[in-house]
């Protein structure tokens, strides 16, 4: 199960590393958190929050402490970020993501 929760935390760390830098960069993520009435601090907020939640996972292969900080912290993110999309009436598509998300960053957590 090593091996597996390493592979996990590296496609979750990368991935989590690009969702983080969109929140800084993408026009798409302004009007995404205009679209739910949320301010912009809190995408900024986000973004910082993944990018240290990705470190963690990625720093966790060789401290795991570290990986069940990151997958529990990340997984608490996504759990908001799915609820925003169901609170929003998006289509449930929509909401899919952060749940797959949510789910695996909680493995990462449980495995390690």
């Amino acid at each position: 199960m090593h091996i597996v929760a390493i592979i996990l935390q590296i496609i979750l760390g990368l991935g989590f590393i690009m969702f983080g830098v969109m929140k800084f960069t993408s026009k798409e993520m302004v009007e995404g958190f205009n679209h739910f009435g949320l301010p912009q601090w809190l995408r900024v907020v986000t973004g910082l929050l993944e990018l240290l939640g990705a470190a963690a996972l990625l720093i966790g292969i060789w401290v795991p402490a570290l990986a069940v900080i990151g997958g529990v912290g990340l997984a608490i993110i996504m759990f908001f970020a799915a609820l925003t999309h169901i609170r929003a009436k998006d289509p449930i598509q929509q909401a899919f993501m952060p749940a797959l998300l949510l789910i695996l960053s909680a493995v990462v957590a449980i495995l390690n």
